[in-house]
């Protein structure tokens, strides 16, 4: 494959902290690479450096020719002036093709109100269809499934299987990963590790590797225990035969034996016994030298819940939300019981963060009634941490004061792998993944009863995806849920509110039934469907037998016959 780009000696710091060390590696033509690595680790930092947007300390990035490079940053980057730039040019009308195909509509009409009130799903959509538009070589993609909804990842993944240019994808979702790499590249304590292969091939290889790292350093261990052990022993036999050289000894062990220079050589042997195994093992240690592996890094949430405070404790009737002339749903009926984990589900725009803004209390019902119990203490995450002030400090943005509260909140950010001496560092110099874990020690700080979390995988990495998963599951208050990663919706909610035609409507399952179900339905509809056009084809034929070409009805059954072929062939080929 041709190189189209060449890394080399890549160094680059931020005050006294140096993010990338040395980095060296290629992207070739039609290669698919996953970067991968902690919050803070410095990828969106190659990112931009690659993509020229920032410069290197130190190193080099070569090509052989100009390259064309579309970089798409994450959502929390563009505004909407982005929005109105990327609207305007698009003279051919490709943009809004592809808009229309991830599932936005008319996005030609969309004006500043409309633009002002884009959820997260649908600014990464328009910024994917600008970036897709443009055809490049090499594709920067941070983060590209943040937001979006299975009708978005389907199409992007159907799309990357057709693009010939090379890609690099920044992502801690374990599944796309899965379906879109063929190689890995780690970022970890500054330098660079290929692993060849898909996320799971990656997550196989690493553990192989601690497993087999781990086992020759315990065997390094064992070896120079044993040697330090005989040395041990050697030094004992040694200081003895010292003080015995020293002795005067009865007259009859001079007399015999010349006491004291049996003794004197007896330990210098024993010494140089002792040097030689000491410089065996130096030796040994210097040419086969096992360091301890280190541990993954490992990530801690606690949150803590009130005392159970009824049933129900929020309800709809009637629920109608519009605004700008578009109704985001209507005449909705649901509830949430006090324990319940609740995902909110449907396709990006549909009004997820809407509802969870009415829940707050941050927007009005256009109709009907969102009653919600006034004893519950609620806590929000939302899915974009642009609301943080970049030059403020965690303490600021924690409106932290008090130091007892101060201390709890660098214990628990320390246990979510953030270090204390970074408690007084502007948010500006933490990661988006960083500020997602300072703003959830924020909500920990305090004793919820039911948590609302939008988004909230969204920039973090996969332990502290998982670390979360896990203590949610342990939360005993309510949580309601909205996000795209399937497999944390699926591990943590037990009820669904899905949003689907123009309605919320409340499903009593888990994400994994909900979606087998749905599945089934649409075969058995389909199923229906391809019988009715059997049959009607049959029909068709019977009747056009019994007539002539001349015959003005001949000619309308013969193209509804073609018709009803086309759409045969669709559903099996739909099979």
């Amino acid at each position: 494959m041709t190189i189209l780009m060449k890394i080399r000696g890549l160094q680059k710091s931020f005050g006294e902290q140096t993010i990338l060390k040395n980095i060296d590696f290629d992207i070739s033509n039609q290669e698919r690479i996953g970067l991968v690595g902690y919050n803070g680790a410095g990828k969106t930092t190659l990112a931009n450096i690659l993509s020229g947007h920032i410069k290197a300390d130190k190193g080099t990035v070569q090509t052989d020719r100009t390259l064309k490079i579309g970089y798409l940053l994450q959502s929390i980057e563009y505004s909407v002036h982005d929005f109105n730039s990327i609207l305007t040019d698009d003279e051919g009308g490709k943009l809004y093709q592809l808009t229309s195909r991830l599932g936005l509509s008319k996005v030609q009409s969309w004006n500043s109100e409309r633009l002002s009130h884009l959820s997260g799903g649908e600014k990464l959509k328009l910024a994917l269809a600008h970036v897709w538009k443009t055809m490049p070589d090499l594709l920067i993609l941070d983060e590209p499934t943040n937001h979006l909804d299975l009708k978005g990842i389907s199409w992007l993944l159907e799309e990357l299987q057709q693009y010939r240019g090379a890609v690099l994808i920044i992502s801690h979702d374990r599944y796309f990963l899965d379906q879109s790499v063929s190689k890995i590249l780690e970022l970890e304590d500054g330098k660079l590790h290929t692993y060849q292969g898909n996320y799971s091939a990656y997550r196989q290889e690493k553990k192989r590797l601690y497993e087999e790292r781990l086992h020759q350093y315990e065997v390094q261990q064992k070896q120079k225990e044993r040697i330090e052990s005989q040395i041990a022993t050697l030094q004992n036999w040694s200081q003895k035969a010292h003080r015995d050289s020293t002795k005067q000894g009865s007259r009859s062990e001079r007399r015999q034996l010349g006491f004291k220079e049996y003794h004197r050589v007896k330990a210098k042997k024993l010494d140089n016994q002792v040097k030689s195994k000491l410089k065996r093992l130096e030796q040994e240690l210097e040419k086969n030298k096992a360091e301890k592996p280190q541990e993954a890094e490992s990530v801690n949430f606690q949150f803590s819940s009130g005392e159970k405070r009824g049933k129900r404790i929020i309800e709809a009737k009637g629920l109608t939300k519009a605004f700008d002339g578009r109704t985001l749903f209507k005449d909705s009926h649901f509830y949430v019981k006090h324990g319940e984990r609740i995902g909110l589900i449907g396709d990006n725009g549909c009004g997820k963060t809407t509802l969870v803004k009415m829940m707050l209390d941050a927007e009005p019902a256009t109709a009907g009634t969102l009653w919600k119990s006034r004893s519950v203490k609620a806590a929000y995450l939302s899915q974009d941490v642009s609301d943080l002030s970049v030059d403020q400090t965690v303490a600021e943005v924690l409106n932290l004061s008090d130091r007892a509260e101060i201390a709890n909140a660098r214990t628990i950010l320390a246990n979510m792998g953030i270090k204390e001496n970074r408690f007084h560092n502007e948010i500006g110099t933490f990661s988006l993944g960083e500020r997602t874990r300072i703003k959830l020690a924020g909500m920990i700080l305090k004793d919820y009863d039911l948590l609302i979390l939008d988004e909230p995988t969204n920039h973090l990495d996969l332990p502290s995806r998982e670390q979360l998963e896990q203590t949610l599951l342990e939360f005993q208050g309510t949580i309601i849920i909205v996000s795209h990663d399937l497999y944390f919706t699926d591990q943590l909610c037990n009820k669904l509110l899905v949003f689907e035609n123009g309605r919320i409507t409340r499903v009593e399952t888990g994400l994994k039934d909900y979606r087998s179900r749905k599945k089934q339905r649409h075969a058995k509809r389909d199923e229906e469907e391809r019988l009715r056009i059997e049959n009607r084809m049959t029909a068709v034929l019977g009747e056009l037998a019994g007539l002539t070409p001349q015959d003005p009805r001949y000619h309308e059954l013969d193209q509804e016959f073609s018709e009803l072929a086309k759409r045969k062939r669709a559903f099996l080929e739909k099979e």
